[in-house]
């Protein structure tokens, strides 16, 4: 497998902890990038990419993604691959589960380059901008509500992830 740039934007520290367990399961070939610290040039020299982002009121990225989001703009993803995840909270705001990663999704440029589509089944909420098709657009955590079914999703998911990279 190529090397895998993660690029994940964390405030309280839950999605940096979700990014850091993804690494862990791709192994040394999966480098982590703090996405405040993140430049264009970082995220163009990965062929293999994922974004990770939190979700902040209703519909909002993490800040340092809402400060940076903008630059996507400019990336050629022609090539690339890319996998999104988001952490969210679906008891405390079902009305807008994951809507980071939603939005995350819908600032790309290029939607044709993403993969690593998540199933909505075992989560309960109302609605989330994450949801396309039937199905999350990645990897959903909720660190809040089901922490004991975060390391088994990202190891289904990475493990999926590992088919769609070759």
């Amino acid at each position: 497998m190529k090397a895998v740039g993660i690029f994940y934007g964390s405030t309280s520290g839950t999605t940096k902890a979700v990014a850091e367990k993804i690494q862990k399961a791709l192994g040394k070939e999966a480098h982590l990038h703090n996405i405040k610290d993140a430049t264009n040039e970082t995220i163009e020299q990965y062929e293999n990419l994922i974004f990770g982002t939190s979700a902040w009121g209703i519909g909002d990225m993490q800040d340092d993604w809402e400060r940076f989001v903008d630059n996507l703009e400019e990336i050629d993803f022609s090539g690339k691959k890319l996998a999104l995840f988001g952490s969210g909270d679906q008891e405390e705001y079902p009305e807008s589960f994951v809507d980071g990663l939603g939005t995350l999704f819908c600032r790309l440029p290029d939607k044709s380059v993403v993969i690593g589509a998540w199933p909505k089944e075992g989560y309960d909420f109302y609605f989330s901008l994450a949801e396309k098709d039937g199905e999350f657009v990645g990897l959903v955590v909720d660190e809040h509500q089901q922490p004991e079914k975060t390391d088994q999703r990202i190891k289904k998911w990475v493990d999926k992830l590992k088919t769609e990279l070759l």
